[in-house]
């Protein structure tokens, strides 16, 4: 018991170490700006970083944290040393100013930890029976997409900002947004079918022999539920659960499938981001048709925007960071009591307290702010106007939104700086000061594997002291 309080204690000091090394995340536009001032820009993004826990329900992105590891790899001695690790090399690259990924520092240390626990306890083991591979390539794979993502809508929005036709900006925005909309649409279809699996415990009945009839039944439960999700913004969770219950299987507790099916909703992320669009164009109207458009009236509407779109991507930030650091100590709670918490998701959904806490330690954290690092973000990559601030903010919370979703966890780091090279490099590409983005595509690349090693030698350390 006494390690498994070490472990929460620390986790929380990473979320809070997380909070303010990746608070210039949030804040270095509009402090680089001029939008607000350093003290007022913290406690914006502190408090919208908060307001993620009521937003996000589902917890995917802590699931796929415990899921990176296979279970029996997951040990308390595992989990610590891998804290350790993360918090040593966060708190190294924030004394240098280097925004490295808080993130793949927490996957490095807890796949480099298990790693090394495996080879001592059962010697020289394959990798894939160790780590999760699909798991561990989607988040390689995502260092690289989420900042290429993020640098593309940039783009995208940058150049239909700049356009002179106002009707002919709107039109293309009001296209977008039907877009997204039947993106994200996709998105909580997908999440439903998950959360209809995970309440019939699909996994974990697959894994036991003993069960192969319970796994068979479940299967064909959900196989027959899946089609029925697709009525689900016309039922709500309520009415959908009841008819699974009535034309396919008697024995639902309709009560516990409509709060599984209700955490896939994603209807305010959804309402938010069309919200925004409506504001913007509202605004694009009043600027350019009401008034007679002028440079200072122009950058005037843009800083106000950006107050918007700066608190859009800190409830990115929170919903993706805070949910990494739910995944170590749900996991924690797996390894402690594996026969109550036979995942990361059962153990959160029983210990309520932990996301709360989770998301208090981040917004803490913010609050006490990175300048170091806002520094680098907000000045040192590419110089940022409030138009290019609100284009950067608005394609790193629609891309966190999105990974969100997906259930995969990116570093909101390479993220925003995707984002503020994306808008540099419509200027022109000389624009992107290269040298200082190719030092930071380094740091990402290295945080890994470094998080890792420097786990695996915490871990071989500690297995002399912690059996």
């Amino acid at each position: 018991m006494s390690l498994l309080i070490v472990i929460i204690i620390l986790a929380l000091i990473f979320d809070y170490i997380n909070g303010f090394h990746d608070a210039a995340n949030s804040i270095a536009t509009i402090v680089s700006t001029k939008v607000l001032t350093p003290l007022q820009a913290v406690i914006w993004a502190a408090f919208f970083n908060f307001v993620a826990y009521f937003i996000f329900k589902d917890h995917s992105v802590a699931n796929t944290i415990g899921k990176t590891v296979h279970p029996e790899y997951i040990t308390l001695p595992v989990i610590l040393s891998g804290l350790i690790a993360a918090i040593f090399w966060n708190l190294l690259t924030w004394w240098y100013g280097i925004p490295s990924s808080s993130s793949h520092t927490l996957i490095g240390g807890f796949a480099g930890a298990a790693i090394c626990h495996a080879f001592i306890t059962k010697g020289f083991t394959g990798i894939t029976a160790i780590i999760e591979i699909k798991k561990i390539t989607e988040i390689i794979l995502f260092i690289f997409l989420a900042p290429l993502i993020g640098m593309v809508i940039s783009i995208f929005i940058t150049v239909i900002t700049i356009m002179r036709n106002t009707w002919l900006k709107i039109g293309l925005i009001l296209v977008t947004s039907v877009f997204v909309w039947f993106l994200f649409a996709y998105f909580e279809q997908n999440k439903l079918k998950e959360n209809l699996a995970k309440y019939y415990n699909i996994e974990v009945l697959k894994s036991d022999p003993a069960q192969k009839a319970a796994y068979v039944k479940a299967v064909a439960n959900v196989k027959m539920a899946s089609p029925m999700m697709s009525s689900y913004k016309s039922l709500g969770a309520k009415k959908l659960a009841e008819k699974i219950k009535s034309e396919v299987d008697p024995d639902v507790n309709t009560v516990k499938l409509a709060s599984a099916l209700h955490k896939a909703d994603n209807s305010i992320i959804v309402y938010s981001i069309l919200g925004m669009v409506f504001i913007f164009i509202c605004a694009y109207i009043y600027v350019e048709k009401v008034r007679s458009p002028n440079a200072y009236r122009t950058a005037k509407m843009f800083k106000k925007l950006q107050l918007l779109t700066s608190g859009a991507f800190s409830i990115g930030h929170g919903g993706n960071d805070a949910q990494k650091v739910m995944g170590i100590i749900g996991a924690a709670f797996v390894a402690y009591n594996s026969s109550k918490y036979v995942d990361v998701s059962a153990a959160l959904k029983d210990l309520t307290w932990i996301p709360l806490a989770c998301y208090t330690a981040i917004g803490l954290g913010t609050m006490s702010g990175g300048w170091k690092i806002v520094k680098t973000m907000g000045t040192k990559i590419t110089k940022v106007t409030p138009l290019e601030g609100v284009a950067a903010e608005t394609s790193g919370a629609i891309t966190l939104f999105m990974t969100e979703q997906m259930g995969i966890p990116v570093s909101t780091t390479h993220t925003i700086t995707g984002s503020i090279i994306g808008v540099g490099a419509t200027k022109r590409l000389s624009a992107v000061r290269w040298g200082v983005t190719v030092n930071l595509l380094w740091a990402w690349v290295l945080t890994i594997p470094v998080s890792a090693f420097l786990a695996a030698v915490v871990y071989f350390i500690a297995s002399f002291f912690i059996k």
